[in-house]
């Protein structure tokens, strides 16, 4: 059996909550570095240490934040 294609209004809005949620809890940038590792041959680092190195690049340049 074939997939189907996204089609009914139901399964477009859970596709783009779970998109959603991928996005802003950090698993599609997880999954980046990781198919990134692959591709240059690196050793990925653990989940925890990846998001601590996020924030603290996010801590170091803050952009447009005010504090």
């Amino acid at each position: 059996m074939k997939a189907q294609l996204v089609s009914s209004p139901l399964a477009k809005a859970v596709a783009g909550v779970r998109w959603y949620l991928r996005e802003i809890g950090g698993t599609a940038r997880w999954e980046a570095y990781l198919e990134h590792c692959r591709e240059h041959g690196h050793t990925p680092v653990s989940r925890g240490e990846f998001e601590r190195a996020r924030t603290d690049a996010k801590a170091a340049a803050p952009g447009a934040r005010c504090c």
